[in-house]
């Protein structure tokens, strides 16, 4: 079994080299490519790492209050999502999980005008978003056709330099329950249509993941 799934990625891997996308370096070529293996492999440990707010508490700041900047550089306040859910994703360029911005985008026009997906990128995990913020939204749009918000490149993880958003999401005293920094890029956490934080989905869930889909629908 080992030994064909070895031969499947390397066949994958070498159609990528001989097929490498105009806009995408050698790399993210091969990462797009084998993103698929990458999700089945890590796919059932992802479902034992969804946290849920399972006695819907709330935090002592309002989700509504957060303000951040888009990747243009301009303000961007949460509070005109009132009454939507909110799926909050960091992100970058050269991961593994860069495949998920597309179903990220899928899953935004599913739930169009119920749901809005933020994007985050974020430098945080072994250099995989070393490109500014120009570069980011071209290389998003062009791969990838993201239309959802996109914030400026920022830190996620619990520092001085963390972003005021990921302060929030990460610390139970500010949203009511969770600690829960982001394992790697592509972490999800969604924000009810009240500006409850209601779960946490690891890198290794997809977006279109059925649990994913549940936790939308309800």
């Amino acid at each position: 079994m080992i030994i064909k799934i070895a031969i499947a990625v390397g066949v994958l891997v070498t159609a990528a080299l001989l097929m490498k996308k105009k806009d995408m370096t050698y790399r993210q070529s091969i990462l797009k490519t084998i993103y698929p293996a990458i999700m089945w492999s890590s796919g059932k440990a992802g479902s034992k790492q969804v946290q849920e707010n399972g006695s819907n508490k709330k935090g002592s700041v309002e989700f509504y209050s957060l303000t951040t900047k888009d990747i243009a550089g301009n303000a961007f306040s949460f509070e005109q999502f009132k009454g939507k859910k909110v799926l909050i994703v960091n992100t970058a360029s050269d991961c593994g999980y860069t495949g998920q911005y597309e179903n990220l985008e899928k899953l935004s026009k599913q739930f169009e005008g119920s749901l809005v997906v933020v994007g985050f990128p974020a430098n945080d995990f072994k250099n995989q978003e070393t490109k500014d913020d120009q570069a980011i939204a071209a290389f998003c749009q062009k791969n990838y056709g993201v239309s959802f918000p996109l914030m400026s490149k920022s830190v996620v993880l619990k520092s001085n330099d963390q972003n005021p958003v990921y302060t929030w999401l990460t610390a139970a005293n500010l949203n009511g329950w969770c600690n829960q920094a982001p394992a790697w890029n592509f972490c999800k956490y969604l924000i009810n249509e009240q500006g409850v934080l209601t779960h946490y989905f690891p890198m290794s869930v997809d977006p279109l993941d059925a649990s994913v889909i549940e936790a939308i629908k309800k």
